[in-house]
């Protein structure tokens, strides 16, 4: 069934202009993984590349999301059908630790990684494509959407805590990829897809 053209509209991520997400190319230093690692001088990283990386965003109504004309509009036009909550702190989440250096090892799904963030804060980290880590902060109110096989990890900052929306369209699978995985169909079709944008812009 074809969607509403206002749907579609609404349902747009945030521009360069609209947005407040921000994001840094990341230093290469071993300290704690929850602290900013913030280039000196800072190099930020603007939208127009993270949305050229494939990488999508949306501020929302975190304390309103069910009776939030976007985020219904988000869901309907790309398709997400399933949603449930993830509590994220030492003092709600079985095996914290192990889960917090899981979800850092670097990775890809077969799958979109839809993620909004209802409370707390925290860090994506995603790959350009010379290879250098891209950190993007996620606070409340941030929707982010990581295209199928692109290779990040995620992680708490200084906080430790983080209450986030997980959306898939059909039945939900949630398995990481770890890297290498180069010849994974999810990672070919990546490139592919920024292959044919880099053709794009060029010819444009």
């Amino acid at each position: 069934m074809a969607i509403d053209e206002e749907v579609l509209a609404l349902a747009e991520p945030d521009s360069a202009e609209e947005s407040s997400l921000e994001a840094w190319y990341m230093d290469d230093t071993d300290l704690d993984q929850r602290l900013p690692h913030r280039k000196n001088p800072n190099k930020p990283c603007s939208v127009d590349t993270l949305r050229a990386l494939g990488v999508l965003s949306w501020s929302l109504d975190a304390d309103n999301y069910e009776e939030d004309a976007k985020f219904k509009a988000v869901k309907e036009a790309r398709g997400y059908n399933y949603q449930d909550l993830v509590n994220c702190s030492p003092d709600t989440m079985p095996g914290f630790d192990e889960k917090i250096k899981m979800f850092y090892e670097e990775h890809i799904h077969a799958d979109e990684e839809i993620r909004f963030v209802l409370d707390g804060s925290g860090y994506f980290d995603v790959r350009d494509l010379e290879d250098k880590w891209i950190r993007i902060e996620c606070t409340k109110g941030t929707m982010i959407v990581l295209p199928e096989g692109m290779y990040h990890r995620f992680t708490l900052d200084t906080k430790n805590y983080i209450k986030a929306l997980r959306l898939f369209v059909g039945e939900p699978v949630w398995t990481p990829h770890n890297r290498p995985q180069d010849e994974h169909p999810s990672r070919i079709k990546y490139l592919e897809s920024m292959e044919t944008c880099q053709t794009t812009a060029a010819t444009a």
